[in-house]
């Protein structure tokens, strides 16, 4: 028997409660991992809220990433004993995921932990810090660096923005932050963006399709008349990474900066992310974030803390980092 966070839906809507379950119990996969952390994502907060439509059937197991060790494998590439990371695959959507401290997962979704990290450390990092070097890794594949130009990161205070600032920093770069959060700017600062931006500065919808170039990139977790105005703000050929969608869906752009500036929007996806560039990427973190950083920007709960946490990040109250101590728990 192992604990997992269970969610059921009933009239009122998703509740959540931590039970003993068995291996049984465990959807099928090729690989048996005992799960030592998970962290916290928007999406898992959506997840555990019931929101979003992410999760078709109940009762269910969210979490959409996990580290921890292999216990048993029928897979080629993994054998007990080996350190993983998972992110992705629709794990913690429509296949269990991290919030129990067993999870059994098909072997191909699995990533070897590179030397250097812990399973905590990597679930400091997480799918927000996955994607965000994503999102760094396409602006360098398409000729960003540093002696181009400030950087802006939008949602620079949450879990994607924090890692972006971290790593850009690190690799050289001049960072601009944008945020809402008047309270976070010593903490951004110490993250390394010497430039704050606050986020009304960009929440209008411009009148001109384009305005003075500022920007030499950007990794946006913002979408909506953000990235809008973003777009028109970036200097003659750069990218925007667009990564989030927290300030919304729509674009209420127009095709003028594409046309007359060469600017290009860059599509970032984590969860299918084929096998060989999550390996890169992984490796890039391992090298290029700075640890002693994202200690600074992790929090750690407990299995038990994810219903609030789940809440609190919908609403933008949770600042960088959760890790969910699940071996713990």
């Amino acid at each position: 028997m192992f604990k997992a966070l269970i969610l059921d839906k009933n009239d009122s809507g998703v509740e959540a409660t931590l039970q003993d379950i068995n291996i049984d119990q465990l959807p099928e996969g090729d690989v048996l991992v005992n799960v030592e952390y998970s962290t916290l994502n928007y999406k898992d907060g959506l997840v555990l809220n019931g929101a979003g439509g992410l999760v078709r059937d109940y009762p269910h197991v969210g979490g959409i990433d996990f580290a921890g060790t292999v216990e048993d494998s029928s897979h080629p590439d993994f054998k007990a004993g080996d350190k993983v990371v998972l992110t992705g695959w629709r794990v913690g959507e429509i296949h269990w995921g991290g919030y129990a401290q067993k999870a059994r997962v098909s072997g191909d979704w699995l990533v070897a932990l590179p030397d250097g990290l812990s399973t905590k450390q990597a679930m400091s990092v997480g799918t927000a810090g996955f994607t965000a070097m994503l999102g760094v890794m396409a602006l360098e594949d398409h000729g960003l660096t540093p002696d181009q130009g400030e950087v802006l990161v939008t949602g620079a205070a949450g879990g994607v923005g924090s890692v972006a600032v971290a790593i850009l920093h690190q690799l050289g770069y001049k960072v601009a932050g944008s945020t809402g959060r008047a309270d976070t700017h010593d903490y951004l600062k110490e993250l390394g963006v010497s430039t704050l931006v606050a986020r009304e500065e960009l929440a209008e919808t411009s009148k001109r399709p384009l305005e003075k170039e500022r920007w030499a990139g950007c990794i946006d977790a913002v979408g909506g008349t953000t990235l809008a105005r973003v777009l028109a703000q970036l200097k003659y050929g750069a990218s925007a990474a667009a990564i989030g969608l927290a300030g919304g869906n729509d674009l209420p752009a127009t095709v003028i900066p594409f046309l007359l500036r060469g600017v290009n929007l860059l599509g970032i996806d984590s969860v299918m992310c084929p096998k060989e560039k999550r390996v890169r990427a992984w490796q890039r973190i391992q090298s290029d974030l700075p640890l002693e950083k994202l200690e600074d920007m992790t929090q750690e709960a407990k299995l038990e803390d994810l219903p609030k946490l789940g809440k609190d990040i919908l609403k933008g109250n949770v600042r960088g980092r959760v890790v969910i101590d699940v071996a713990g728990s």
